[in-house]
């Protein structure tokens, strides 16, 4: 995901946009119907939970044919998605606000990674173990991301000033080789990278300190919500299925990846490493006991102030947690 972090954003900002319920969602349809989803990123075992879904047929079940479309960094996930070639996309929280700002009319339906996959990443002989530690410190990063990292420090009285900002190419080289004292990342790729190669890394969650933001969040339109309700509830019915079985068997889960996309340039366990990492921000007591994809409505509030923060406003009923609450009743 060399350029996953700002891809997406400079495609928004340049115009580019412009077992829970095994047998009780079964629908009789006279004939199989056609869904696309629009995937964020390019094939790997962050979407592991809907290949287990795919490949078992938890979809065809509910009389469902998905297309999975794979994304990456000429491929943002909004147009396809109004455009209608697919019904669901993988997105998050802010891109969604942004695509709202230039006319769209999307719902976050479900809520993927209840922890936003940003840390600081650090090495244990200079840590950053909390926001304050990052002054005087020298981090690697995308320009494009200053405004997370701005937030970062706004939320936690850090002094922003006083941090010096390394422009780097996404990459852990720039930290192992003392280029830098700390990287922005994803706590699933670079640190990942650094441990393949037995680099231990330090790594702070910045979910944990304020950052709140939804990630891999699922969305739609409004419309899509008044004319296919029943396919989106099939559709994410199979995917919360997908997802139990994943957290049941991560690495059958990264061993289907490989499987399903050979061709991909995968390492069996560098994706078994990453799904086994994606568990903590994907589950938690929340989703124990409400089910995949739930969220609450103090994380909602907390959504909007870090928008805020990031330069957009929004409104609790972009969150619309009906789909999830017709799948629960099922």
């Amino acid at each position: 995901m060399s350029s996953r972090m700002i891809s997406r954003r400079g495609l928004l900002a340049g115009g580019a946009f412009g077992a829970l319920l095994a047998g009780g969602l079964t629908r009789a349809h006279a004939q199989t119907v056609q869904a696309g989803f629009q995937l964020s990123w390019l094939h790997s075992v962050q979407f592991a939970g809907s290949y287990l879904a795919l490949e078992n047929g938890w979809w065809q079940e509910s009389g469902l044919q998905v297309s999975l479309l794979q994304g990456g960094p000429n491929a943002p996930v909004e147009p396809p998605v109004v455009a209608g070639t697919a019904l669901v996309g993988i997105s998050a929280a802010d891109y969604a606000a942004s695509a709202i700002e230039q006319g769209g009319d999307f719902r976050i339906i479900g809520v993927a990674m209840q922890k936003n996959p940003f840390v600081i990443a650090s090495l244990p002989a200079n840590p950053v173990n909390v926001p304050a530690d990052l002054q005087g410190k020298r981090i690697g990063m995308a320009i494009a991301n200053t405004p997370v990292l701005k937030a970062l420090c706004s939320l936690n009285n850090v002094d922003f000033n006083a941090i010096t900002i390394v422009p780097t190419q996404y990459s852990a080289q720039p930290l192992v080789s003392n280029e830098v004292d700390c990287l922005l990342c994803w706590e699933t790729d670079l640190p990942v990278a650094m441990a393949m190669n037995g680099i231990k890394a330090v790594t702070m969650l910045m979910a944990d300190h304020g950052y709140s933001l939804h990630s891999q969040t699922y969305i739609t339109t409004r419309d899509s919500l008044a004319s296919r309700r029943k396919d989106l509830v099939a559709l994410m019915a199979g995917e919360l299925r997908g997802w139990q079985a994943y957290h049941s068997d991560t690495d059958a889960a990264a061993e289907l990846t490989l499987r399903m996309f050979p061709d991909a340039g995968l390492d069996l366990a560098t994706q078994k490493l990453q799904a086994k990492r994606q568990v903590p921000l994907m589950f938690s007591d929340l989703t124990d006991a409400n089910g995949f994809g739930w969220w609450s409505d103090e994380s909602v509030a907390a959504n909007i102030r870090t928008l805020a923060l990031l330069g957009h406003k929004v409104s609790p009923d972009l969150w619309d947690r009906s789909i999830l609450d017709e799948i629960q009743a099922g």
